[in-house]
């Protein structure tokens, strides 16, 4: 059970520290009613975590690498917006071997959004579209008939869709994330590739039962130290969902790679779920080449 070495990890939730990183919540803050989320936060569940301070980081690209080369960090998941000046475009750009790209959709911008996919798959082989039901403006839960022409086309560019479920971290309305709203959509896409981000809490024992219910559903561990990890899930993972469970971490947004690092070999998974949790299972998922 001891977490194996040299695995060459996959990190499906990663960002480049940057001054983009003051802008990333923008887009959510109409929808904050209390003061601290507004004014004194500077990131929306910051009441939670406690924030890699990296403000003396100078080069924050060369950082991630060798935070990433420190861990055992093979490749990186980063999402981007499409524009090429972007510090997580310019690290798409200069190394292709370490990092790929998702999109974070926006429903309510209907056929236009869709085609802005569509662009990103082409221009930068987009491997994922990523969702925060709860942080959109206004907000559109998973199973809302918004989300259907990006579903689609999610299927006709064999990707999968990666929504946060669960109650929310910042303070915002949880429905639109609620575990229950996925057993409509596996069953209507079939096809579609579904991996849960954030956690799934309190519905975990939910989460659980409709992965072992659709083969479609799948679950990141984004936005959890380790030992903190829903324990029914890591159950799943050793037992009917070892091919279903994996690893995502939350830097630098919330959690370091030092503290994901030091708890994670205390993960009681089992010696054959380790490298599908750590790498296997995100290589075929996101059909990632060797």
């Amino acid at each position: 059970m001891p977490m194996p070495e040299d695995i060459g990890i996959i990190d499906l939730m990663l960002a480049i520290p940057s001054d983009e990183q003051n802008h990333w919540y923008e887009y959510m803050k109409p929808l904050f009613l209390d003061r601290e989320s507004r004014e004194m936060f500077s990131m929306p569940a910051q009441y939670m975590f406690n924030v890699p301070d990296l403000k003396d980081v100078k080069d924050g690209l060369a950082y991630t690498i060798a935070q990433m080369d420190r861990f055992g960090i093979d490749r990186a998941m980063l999402g981007i917006t499409g524009d090429p000046a972007r510090s997580h475009e310019r690290a798409l750009r200069e190394h292709p071997s370490r990092f790929f790209a998702a999109y974070e959709a926006n429903p309510n911008l209907a056929m236009d959004e869709v085609r802005k996919i569509r662009r990103l798959k082409a221009e930068f082989d987009i491997k994922a579209v990523t969702a925060f039901p709860s942080g959109l403006c206004p907000q559109v839960p998973i199973n809302d008939k918004r989300w259907y022409p990006i579903y689609a086309t999610c299927v006709d560019l064999d990707i999968p869709f990666c929504p946060c479920v669960g109650v929310p971290g910042p303070r915002l309305p949880m429905e639109p994330q609620k575990v229950e709203h996925l057993d409509e959509v596996c069953w209507f896409f079939p096809e579609l590739r579904v991996v849960m981000r954030h956690g799934g809490e309190p519905w975990t024992e939910l989460a659980w039962k409709l992965m072992l219910k659709y083969p479609n559903l799948h679950y990141m561990t984004s936005a959890f130290a380790p030992s903190y990890y829903p324990r029914d899930i890591i159950e799943f993972a050793n037992t009917r969902g070892a091919d279903q469970v994996m690893y995502a971490g939350y830097f630098p947004m919330g959690i370091s790679l030092e503290r994901i690092f030091r708890d994670m070999p205390d993960v009681p998974l089992r010696d054959h779920v380790w490298p599908r949790f750590l790498r296997d299972n995100a290589r075929r998922v996101f059909k990632l080449e060797e």
